[in-house]
């Protein structure tokens, strides 16, 4: 198995890290702590530092129930905080539903467009990735955060999954992206109770033969809170699902993910080189070739 490499985009030869920046007020995980241009970006530089090898910057939260932002809003958010960090030597992403959006983003230094909506929600947002040459993240989605819950509802969660994203995927290539600009994500939380969740965890084979790289975003989810829940049965908040988190991360990257998004990059950061030579230690060419030379 390989986790695969993207043109374009940093190639250490494991599992990449994905940190988080959330340019907003209400999202999920960090509720506002980062609002702040000059806090976003400071924090920003900060999961660099930590050892993320992409920084994702977004300007509007997609948690469940959340509403959307204007345009004018969300690009008022972020372009200060990408151009900055682009201007740092950050390889930045942009987390970003509108066109209009991802093309300033790309303007600004971003060279990575992460799409929850896989290109549903702004259908005009692949012909601009496909102008800009970028990488491209289509994430399964089957609806805004108003309603999304509604939506989870699968007979076979995996099998489901890979043929939306495949139909996915041959929509944007009508729409001139290219082959190897497309990385893939389950959408771990987004349309999706959480034994949907692990199931697609589990079913990470299957997802990687769709033949794209792979990025897995459980950071901080609801399913993992839901899992730790408490004896009354409270979920553990979402800033203490870490410990979890780093579980994922290092089962993730062992089984051939491309990318982990994450919000606490350090010990992510740890994990995905464990996870490295553990798949190496696991592969038995090094020691067929060893035979072959005696």
């Amino acid at each position: 198995m390989t986790t695969g490499t993207v043109p374009g985009l940093p190639d250490p030869g494991r599992c990449l890290v994905m940190g988080v920046v959330n340019v907003t007020p209400d999202s999920f995980s960090d509720g506002g702590r980062w609002f702040d241009v000059d806090a976003a970006i400071a924090h920003g530089l900060d999961l660099v530092a930590d050892g993320a090898d992409i920084v994702d910057v977004g300007g509007e939260s997609t948690r469940p129930g959340a509403a959307r932002v204007s345009l004018d809003e969300e690009l008022r958010r972020i372009e200060p905080v990408i151009r900055i960090l682009s201007q740092e030597g950050v390889t930045v992403s942009v987390d970003t539903m509108r066109a209009e959006v991802a093309e300033m983003a790309v303007q600004a230094g971003a060279r990575l467009v992460n799409d929850v909506s896989g290109g549903l929600a702004d259908p005009v947002m692949p012909r601009v990735v496909a102008a800009a040459g970028v990488p491209y993240v289509v994430m399964h989605w089957r609806g805004h955060s108003r309603d999304m819950e509604s939506r989870a509802i699968y007979a076979d969660v995996v099998t489901e999954v890979c043929e939306e994203l495949r139909k996915r995927v041959d929509s944007v290539l009508a729409e001139g992206v290219r082959v190897e600009q497309i990385i893939l994500d389950p959408g771990l939380g987004f349309s999706k109770h959480p034994e949907h969740n692990w199931g697609l965890l589990a079913g990470m084979a299957r997802l990687r033969e769709l033949g794209h790289p792979l990025i897995i975003g459980a950071s901080r989810k609801r399913f993992l809170g839901r899992l730790l829940a408490d004896s009354d049965g409270e979920p553990r908040p979402f800033d203490q699902s870490d410990d979890a988190t780093l579980a994922v991360t290092a089962l993730a990257a062992r089984d051939g993910a491309w990318c982990v998004r994450v919000h606490d990059v350090r010990p992510n950061a740890d994990a995905v080189r464990v996870a490295a030579v553990w798949r190496a230690a696991t592969d038995p060419r090094p020691a067929r070739d060893a035979d072959e030379g005696r």
